[in-house]
């Protein structure tokens, strides 16, 4: 299976389930964020009109939330992505970022693939960031007046233990990403084009996602009351995903996806997806509804999961079709028990 089918893969999950939806934003995009900037969508002026999917994330409300604190002293989890992170660009996730819009680009035929990008707001220790990226061979480039510190997967991922300091050169077809600070606590990371293309944006170049009236109403849909979503075109990733023609017959007519959810004391929320007909969205709700009875009827006698199991649930008009649900914290509760016992086993 190629990188392309997986990511796709996981788009469809993404839109189809409950689990992989919340996990990917709540966790994967992960870190929660405070309100947009005054204007209200503040980080979304440096994302380029076509971007293909929009997440947003409240890190500080997520990462303060009484769900992971309860989680964390349940079942402490391995930091090991976020230790990672921040070996190799200084930034810690938790206590350095408030807020964060990610995006992803299509590519632009065989030459090109997608493009991603992260846009946080928060404190940086701008002198830090750079000389540990430096120490790992990336280069300082200037681009309009701007700080552009570019490098390369390989190179991040050098050891900077080692006493051989010289730069690891880029393999064949590796893409660079950059880093920038695009303004005093605003940073910019991910692939140098797109970085590049925050500076242009924020420099009045170019048209922004905001300028999008057909993204900004998916938006607003979602973002009421929510410290993350994510929207997306899920035509679009389809096209670009190259799946056989007997997978890709069985996908449903999807156009758009969106996922909202609230994580405090659990985790509330909605998918969303709108179909290109009222044909197509009657068949995913008699599918997903479908899906539903069954796991229902699977369903265990504890109070907690029947609480959640009977939140589900689907509504929608003409072509959208909406699963909303509610998990208490009580679910959760249940699970670090239980992760607790099968340690206790061990």
């Amino acid at each position: 299976m190629t990188s392309r089918t997986r990511y796709f893969v996981i788009a469809s999950l993404l839109v189809l389930t409950v689990g992989v939806g919340t996990g990917l934003v709540a966790y994967y995009v992960g870190f929660p964020t405070s309100a947009f900037t005054t204007d209200g969508h503040g980080e979304l002026h440096y994302v380029p009109r076509d971007a293909a999917v929009v997440a947003f994330a409240n890190v500080q409300e997520i990462m303060t939330s009484e769900l992971r604190q309860r989680i964390k002293a349940a079942v402490p989890v391995p930091q090991t992505g976020q230790q990672e992170f921040e070996n190799q660009t200084g930034i810690n996730i938790e206590t350095d970022i408030d807020r964060i819009v990610g995006c992803l680009e299509p590519s632009r035929g065989a030459a090109t693939q997608n493009a991603g990008m992260v846009v946080a707001s928060g404190r940086f220790d701008v002198a830090k960031i750079e000389t540990l990226m430096r120490d790992h061979g990336a280069q300082v480039e200037t681009y309009r007046d701007r700080r552009l510190i570019v490098g390369t997967p390989q190179q991040m991922h050098k050891d900077t233990s080692s006493v051989d300091t010289t730069p690891l050169p880029p393999r064949v077809g590796e893409s660079s990403f950059a880093l920038a600070f695009i303004r005093p606590g605003v940073v910019a990371v991910g692939s140098t084009a797109l970085v590049r293309s925050a500076i242009d944006l924020d420099a009045g170049g170019g048209d922004n996602i905001t300028l999008n009236d057909e993204v900004m109403a998916q938006v607003k849909a979602v973002e009421g009351g929510n410290n993350a979503w994510a929207i997306g075109r899920f035509d679009v990733l389809q096209s670009q995903a190259h799946l056989p023609q007997a997978v890709a017959s069985q996908i449903p007519a999807i156009t758009w996806f969106s996922i909202g959810t609230h994580i405090n004391g659990g985790v509330r929320g909605t998918l969303t997806a709108q179909t290109r007909d009222v044909a197509a969205a009657n068949n995913l709700r008699d599918v997903v509804r479908g899906f539903l009875g069954l796991v229902k009827l699977q369903a265990g006698s504890k109070p907690e999961i029947q609480t959640m199991i009977q939140s589900l649930d689907v509504e929608g008009t003409g072509n959208s079709v909406t699963l909303s649900f509610d998990v208490p914290v009580q679910v959760f509760d249940a699970a670090a028990a239980l992760h607790g016992l099968g340690k206790q086993r061990r």
